[in-house]
């Protein structure tokens, strides 16, 4: 950037973006002797229009309007702030967990709110289960026990309605 900044409106003569320096002898002139005049620095006499409770009128502002008071020491305004939080509304998932017990849910096949229909299939960890028997010594065929309990078995839910599978729950 290369030099000053360009002037506001309406400043004519002077440095641009910086107040007007003040002048000697600006200002009003001292008040006669004898005769007190109230002019802008002095105080107003109380009743006059421009009366401001000890403090100076300002220019540009008229007489203070009847039914206002001046403020109490220690009074602050206090606005009302309101907050608006727009979102996007939220979808709830609910997940339902398929284990051995039959479970209440909507098909996703035929859209029917059932109570699913369990079945037991021999899967992974029947067929570990029967590995360590072996190993263990019970080859005899205590090792196939795992295979005629349904607590080792996975379990598949199904929709009595239209009798397609729903989910399936695997021991392993």
């Amino acid at each position: 950037m290369s030099g000053p900044p360009p002037p506001y409106p309406g400043e004519k003569g002077q440095e641009a973006g910086y107040p007007p320096q003040p002048q000697q002898g600006y200002g009003q002139p001292p008040p006669p002797q004898g005769y007190p005049q109230a002019g802008y620095g002095q105080p107003q006499p109380y009743g006059h229009p421009g009366y401001a409770g000890g403090y100076p009128a300002q220019p540009g502002y008229g007489p203070p309007q009847q039914g206002y008071g001046q403020p109490q020491q220690g009074y602050a305004q206090q606005q009302a702030h309101t907050t608006v939080v727009v979102g996007q509304p939220t979808a709830t998932v609910l997940v339902q967990q398929f284990r051995e017990a039959p479970v209440n849910t909507a098909c996703p096949h035929c859209r029917a709110q059932v109570i699913t229909a369990t079945q037991y299939e021999t899967g992974t960890f029947a067929w570990i289960i029967c590995l360590v028997l072996c190993i263990v010594g019970c080859d005899l065929g205590c090792c196939f026990i795992p295979f005629c309990v349904d607590g080792c078995k996975d379990v598949i839910h199904t929709c009595p309605s239209c009798r397609q599978t729903i989910s399936r729950w695997n021991r392993m």
